[in-house]
């Protein structure tokens, strides 16, 4: 079992974004079905990365803050 954060929409950003869920009311989205494109482009970018991925994919990070930002989510 992994080690997951549950903590409340207004935390301060953490950050090990992976490990935290942020809980969103019951009628908005979850955080799992939405900016799956850009979270599968971060992953397989950390996975193939020869550096461990800080440096190599910023872009790919910051597209998925964005895009989870748009959907009221604090990353």
């Amino acid at each position: 079992m992994t080690n997951i954060k549950v903590v409340p929409a207004s935390a301060p950003t953490s950050p090990a974004p992976e490990n935290v869920v942020v809980q969103q009311s019951p009628s908005g989205p979850k955080p799992c079905c939405v900016c799956k494109d850009e979270k599968a482009a971060r992953d397989e970018c950390f996975l193939f990365s020869d550096k461990g991925g800080e440096v190599e994919c910023v872009d790919k990070i910051d597209a998925y803050k964005k895009c989870m930002a748009g959907f009221g989510f604090k990353i």
